[in-house]
C-alpha cells in the first residue's frame, strides 16, 4: 500500500493511494466507524504517526478501504486533485541518516579530494532536523549568502513500524513499517567548513521525503532496488540498492544499539556514487534546476531550486 500525508480542500489528511484515487482516511473513518474504532481506538483523526503506530491494526483498516471502494466513496479524490505532500513531516527525532554506504560512492568522492580513504567498519549516523522536510513539488531553497555549493543525494529511507532499543540484526526487519525516498540535499563548502556532516545538511527544506510510504509487504526485497536521480533530464546517479556497504537489517541494530527507536522514525540509508562535487568538472545545482528521484517499486520525488528571495 502507498500511504501519503495529503492536502485537499483546504485541509490535510494521512490518505491511502492507488495509481489514480486518493483515499482522505479523517473522511473514510465515519464510513466504517467499528473497524476505524478497532484500528485507532478513541482516535478519530489519525496522524501519520498514529497510523504507523498502529501497526497491523491500522492496515486491516487500509485494507478494508482499498477492497470496498464504494463505501468509501465519500473518503475518495483522484490523485491529480490533492497535492502530495512529505508523508513524515516531523518525525518523532530528527531523521537518521547514514553516510558513506555506497563503495563507489566513497571511490569517487576519494578521486574528488585525491585521498585514500578506507570503507568505513561501522555505519556512520549523523541526522537532519525536521525543519528540512519538504515534500514532492516543493522548492528547495538556495540561499547564496549561506552556501554556493549546492548538491543533490538521492537515499532510500527507511521508516520504523515497531519501536525498540537493541535489537538484534535478525529481527530487525520486524521493526520497518515501509520505505520511502529522501534527497540528501548538502551545502558541501558548509561541510568542509564545519569539518562535519550535521550543517552543511540541516537548512531549511534541506530534506526533500516523498512522495509517500510503501508499506513493507510491497517490497519483497529492499537491497534489490534501482535508484536514480537526473538533475535537469540528465543521469547522474544510477545505481542499486544492493550495493549498500550496509544492508539495512545492521543499520538498524547499529542504531537502536543503547537508543531507542520509535514508530515513525526515518533512517536514510546513504547515497550512491555520481554526486556533483565529485563530477569532473565539479556540478552544483542552481536556481531553476530540477531534480527528479526515483526508486524501483516506490515512485518518484521532483524538487527544483529555488533562490532565496
Amino acid at each position: 500500500m502507498k500511504l501519503a500525508m495529503i492536502e485537499h480542500g483546504g485541509r490535510t489528511s494521512p490518505a491511502v493511494c492507488t495509481d489514480d484515487s486518493a483515499f482522505d482516511l479523517q473522511r473514510a473513518l465515519p464510513c466504517a466507524a467499528e473497524a476505524a474504532r478497532e484500528a485507532f481506538g478513541a482516535n478519530a483523526l489519525p496522524s501519520m504517526l498514529d497510523l504507523i503506530a498502529a501497526g497491523e491494526r491500522a492496515l486491516r483498516f487500509l485494507r478494508a478501504v482499498l477492497d470496498d471502494p464504494g463505501r468509501f466513496a465519500a473518503a475518495r479524490a483522484p490523485l491529480a486533485a490533492v497535492r502530495l505532500l512529505a508523508p513524515i513531516p516531523r518525525p518523532p527525532k530528527n531523521v537518521f541518516c547514514l553516510g558513506r554506504n555506497y563503495a563507489e560512492h566513497i571511490r569517487e568522492d576519494n578521486v574528488s579530494r585525491d585521498q585514500a580513504t578506507a570503507l568505513p567498519e561501522v555505519p556512520q549516523f549523523f541526522t537532519k532536523p525536521w525543519t528540512a522536510i519538504v515534500g514532492p513539488e516543493a522548492g528547495i531553497r538556495y540561499d547564496q549568502r549561506v552556501t554556493r555549493r549546492l548538491d543533490y543525494e538521492v537515499e532510500l529511507a527507511v521508516v520504523i513500524g515497531r519501536g525498540g532499543r537493541d535489537i538484534a540484526e535478525e529481527q530487525a526487519m520486524d521493526h520497518v513499517f515501509g520505505y520511502t525516498i529522501v534527497n540528501d540535499v548538502s551545502a558541501r563548502d558548509l561541510q568542509k567548513r564545519h569539518d562535519q556532516w550535521f550543517k552543511g545538511k540541516a537548512l531549511d527544506t534541506f530534506c526533500p521525503m516523498g512522495p509517500w510510504i510503501v508499506t513493507a509487504d510491497e517490497i519483497a526485497d529492499p537491497h534489490a532496488l534501482r535508484i536514480e536521480l537526473g538533475v535537469n533530464g540528465q543521469p547522474r546517479q544510477d545505481a542499486s540498492t544492493a550495493q549498500m556497504i550496509f544492508p539495512i537489517a545492521r543499520q538498524i541494530a547499529s542504531l537502536s544499539a543503547g537508543l531507542t527507536l520509535e514508530p515513525g522514525d526515518v533512517i536514510a540509508t546513504g547515497t550512491p556514487s555520481g554526486v556533483g562535487y565529485a563530477m569532473n568538472p565539479r556540478q552544483w545545482l542552481q536556481a531553476g534546476d530540477e531534480i527528479v528521484c526515483r526508486i524501483e517499486k516506490i515512485g518518484t520525488l521532483r524538487n527544483r531550486v529555488v533562490a532565496a528571495g
